[in-house]
């Protein structure tokens, strides 16, 4: 990704925190901005639980973008934890890049509210960019412009469209024109995200299952890279543990016959494949673990909370 000061001035970084309503698009644009999907993505809410950082280093630059979860009213421990990291996020970053999903009201009434949680949990600035303007009339974008105008002093704003890779140029110079000068902080230029390649694994047999099963069953279920191991034949070797809250849905994943099962299985390993270039041999097993959500032992166990 190149910009107008890709090769102008002092070296400029910072961490910028990605924030945003559920489903506004967060996750999309970090992949578009970076080249390469770090970050799984579903038409379904509050997929991401947890702050991904992804680095995007050019000549004179290195943004180090924080894509972190949904902001909504959390209701059970779990989501209480992981709206929690988001609003850590913003507390520790250098600058906010706010998504709004403009492709309809709710959208819209969303990134509104967040104006008080920027206001309560963050002293830097903030950009605003308009996510999906390729599902809306040219005209009422300037109208949008005032409304947001109005509510906040937003430091620019910028209409995107993350799933049509359409503005990312003019969104990374107006994040390194709010960023000042620092240092390099990742020097290993392949490095791009802060993620091993099991939790990587985990988080795509997660996104085939939000992709593939219905309602409450995807929100029940915390996935865990057991083993990864590449061998000297260049297969790599990987145990993935699902666990589910009730029986029920252990039955729901796994099908008829393990159909089910099979079809995660295999959508994650072909992505996995295609991604790192070798064959794959992954091995999936569902287990029943009664309301992990709910227990605090279990979402530390997760990696949620302290």
């Amino acid at each position: 990704m190149r910009s107008e000061l890709d090769e102008k001035g002092p070296f400029r970084s910072g961490f910028v925190a990605i924030i945003g309503a559920p489903n506004a698009g967060k996750s999309t644009l970090l992949n578009q901005l970076l080249g390469e999907k770090v970050a799984i993505v579903t038409p379904k809410p509050q997929t991401t639980r947890r702050n991904i950082k992804g680095v995007l280093t050019g000549r004179d630059y290195q943004i180090i973008f924080i894509d972190t979860p949904g902001i909504h009213r959390p209701k059970r421990p779990l989501n209480k934890l992981i709206v929690k990291s988001a609003i850590d996020a913003m507390r520790d970053a250098d600058l906010l890049l706010m998504l709004a999903d403009i492709s309809c009201k709710k959208g819209v009434e969303a990134a509104l509210s967040l104006v008080d949680v920027i206001r309560e949990n963050s002293r830097c600035d903030t950009i605003l960019a308009f996510n999906k303007i390729d599902m809306v009339k040219r005209e009422t974008l300037l109208p949008l412009i005032d409304l947001f105008k109005d509510a906040y002093p937003f430091r620019a704003i910028v209409p995107v469209s993350a799933r049509c890779n359409n503005g990312m140029g003019r969104l990374v110079s107006e994040i390194l024109r709010s960023l000042p000068a620092g240092p390099q902080y990742y020097y290993d230029g392949s490095c791009i995200v802060d993620q091993g390649m099991d939790e990587f694994a985990a988080e795509l047999v997660r996104e085939k299952i939000f992709l593939t099963t219905r309602e409450e069953v995807p929100y029940s279920v915390a996935v865990e890279a057991e083993k990864f191991d590449k061998g000297r034949d260049g297969l790599i070797r990987i145990k993935v543990v699902v666990y589910v809250e009730r029986q029920s849905q252990k039955g729901i994943i796994i099908g008829k016959e393990g159909v089910g099962l099979k079809k995660i299985g295999t959508l994650a390993r072909v992505e996995m494949e295609k991604r790192w270039g070798c064959k794959v041999y992954l091995d999936i097993w569902v287990k029943t673990l009664k309301d992990w959500s709910r227990d605090k032992r279990h979402l530390r166990r997760f990696g949620f909370g302290d």
